[in-house]
């Protein structure tokens, strides 16, 4: 996976062609070393609507197809 893929989940398919993904990274606290979990919200483009609710896939990044969506549906894992 490059630099430019991501993997989530599928949170939301209400839209035509767009789907909501959450992204969580684990990341560790400078100071205090507690591992926290961060997490980040993308719309993807999903141009024949195949991601269902609760399904994990990987996303690539692509031009701007619209105001906030940068991303492409690569694969349903």
């Amino acid at each position: 996976m490059s630099i430019t893929e991501k993997t989530g989940i599928v949170v939301s398919t209400k839209m035509d062609k767009t789907i909501v993904v959450v992204v969580e990274n684990k990341v560790r606290h400078p100071q205090y070393l507690k591992t926290l979990t961060k997490t980040k919200r993308y719309l993807v483009h999903d141009e024949n609507n195949i991601a269902k609710l609760g399904d994990r896939v990987i996303l690539g990044q692509t031009r701007p197809i619209s105001k906030r969506k940068s991303w492409t549906l690569k694969s349903v894992i």
